[in-house]
């Protein structure tokens, strides 16, 4: 990035220090989302919980597909014209707005063939698609300002957005309001809020009167809006189906166990979504480095090399801290029919077995993103598309045979989704072509998985065999220096 055509306001890439503003700043917006949470589980019934959160994910998912893939590339290619950044922003936005009509027409025309008792829940599902609409358009931002090596206001959009809807929750919580309506509408504000905040830091750090940049300094995709949607299609396909890794067995424990058992099964998955912030924390600051170096093969194999070291030693502190909070906070902070087995299991049991998945999880980040920067974008989709289905698969068989019993089916559940995740490191590595970095660290992988999985089954079990992982702590040191590291 040289200086003469760069914004005043951006700055070189650095992993460390971009992924450590995202990762503490996802910390701390998934805290937020939790007290969230616990307010919502307060103040609603069981059944307007599920439907919430169901609604919720039904449109987040069914919504994503008008992203196109175009954050993706620009995050990708940002940083080769930062001049373009913010020009490339409304291109992008352009182009999703022709997109988004028809999904909008047919998600009002699929509203009443799908949902019976539509009628009595009609606000509450157009606030839900308001909302996932204000997270998709604020990915671009938000994009431009990763490859710009500004994460740090990356990052306070999302403090923000977080921040403004739980305060709105609080709010009426206090104020005695029961009704979902009104929750969803905090959300719709605080979504509201991210986005405005996304574009104005964009727009005052990336705006620029050089008008000299051409588009194919981005890249040759970026040429017309026909190469570049055909470059993004591999992603659009990916994005539109990637939803369903970490929500197919909510989906498919709500069809085979009801609402409620759903609305336990997101408990659980909440604590485990908020671990799960680190490596799409690291995904996001790794993807404009790698996108930066997919044609120096020394160079990109360097930063999966590194962000190996940064996963292995953060992995026991995400292990050993994210089952000490759950047992010790969730029991405090959500209603008790959560926590006891009255609606079939523990949510803090489950997070135990769902823990062990997030270890898996962080351990692919660096294959995952070495996917998405890669010269064929097809293998990243091909990648994603193998683990929904397998996914599917997995989870239907366990969930469909347990579904007899409301506490084996959720356990089965939970295996699954960790099941999966397995897969998704082993499948990342191997479409990656990266066994080689693997079988030169084969002592730190297999000691790292095999300590791991005794470990979360000691929690599971309340077993004193859970403190075996304590020996991954040996890989922390290294893992900090590499944070820190000035690359």
């Amino acid at each position: 990035m040289s200086e003469a055509a760069s914004p005043v306001k951006s700055r070189e890439l650095n992993m460390g220090r971009d992924s450590g503003w995202l990762i503490g700043a996802d910390i701390f917006a998934v805290f937020l989302a939790l007290v969230g949470q616990v307010v919502l589980t307060r103040a609603l019934i069981t059944e307007d919980y599920g439907i919430f959160i169901i609604a919720l994910d039904v449109f987040a998912t069914a919504f994503l597909v008008i992203d196109l893939g175009l954050p993706t590339i620009l995050a990708r290619d940002g940083a080769k014209s930062v001049n373009q950044i913010w020009n490339a922003i409304w291109r992008i936005y352009r182009i999703q707005l022709y997109c988004m009509i028809p999904f909008l027409i047919l998600s009002i025309i699929g509203i009443p063939i799908f949902i019976g008792d539509w009628k009595g829940h009609l606000m509450l599902l157009f606030v839900c698609i308001a909302i996932a609409l204000l997270h998709i358009f604020s990915y671009a931002p938000r994009s431009g300002l990763r490859a710009a090596g500004l994460a740090w206001m990356e990052a306070w959009t999302k403090v923000i957005e977080r921040f403004v809807t739980m305060s709105g929750y609080l709010i009426l919580y206090y104020s005695g309001n029961e009704s979902v309506e009104s929750y969803a509408i905090a959300f719709l504000i605080g979504a509201l809020f991210g986005l405005a905040a996304s574009l104005l830091f964009a727009k005052s750090s990336l705006k620029t009167n050089n008008q000299q940049s051409e588009w194919s300094e981005l890249g040759d995709c970026w040429k017309d809006n026909k190469s570049l949607l055909i470059q993004s299609l591999p992603f659009a396909i990916t994005l539109g189906v990637l939803p369903y890794v970490v929500r197919i067995e909510k989906f498919i424990v709500a069809g085979n166990l009801g609402i409620e058992s759903a609305a336990l099964f997101h408990v659980a998955q909440i604590a485990w979504l908020a671990g799960l912030v680190v490596p799409q924390a690291m995904r996001a600051a790794l993807l404009p480095i790698m996108g930066e170096r997919r044609n120096d093969s020394l160079r990109f194999e360097a930063s999966v090399d590194k962000s190996l070291d940064i996963c292995f030693g953060l992995l026991p502190i995400g292990l050993f801290g994210g089952a000490i909070l759950i047992k010790s906070l969730l029991p405090m902070a959500f209603p008790e029919q959560y926590i006891d087995g009255t609606l079939g299991a523990s949510a803090v049991e489950l997070f135990m077995v769902l823990l062990l998945g997030w270890c898996f999880t962080l351990l692919a980040t660096p294959t995952y993103t070495a996917l998405q920067a890669g010269k064929n974008p097809w293998h990243f989709t091909i990648f994603i598309g193998a683990v929904v289905v397998f996914a599917a698969l997995v989870g239907f068989l366990l969930i469909s045979y347990f579904s007899y019993s409301t506490e084996k089916g959720l356990f089965a559940a939970a295996i699954a989704s960790t099941i999966s995740s397995g897969f998704l490191l082993f499948s990342s590595i191997h479409l990656s072509k990266q066994w080689r970095i693997v079988v030169e660290r084969k002592v730190e992988f297999l000691s790292t998985i095999g300590l791991a999985t005794i470990s979360c089954y000691g929690f599971v079990t309340d077993s004193i065999i859970a403190f075996s992982g304590i020996v991954i702590f040996m890989f922390t040191p290294r893992g900090w220096r590499a944070i820190f590291s000035t690359d």
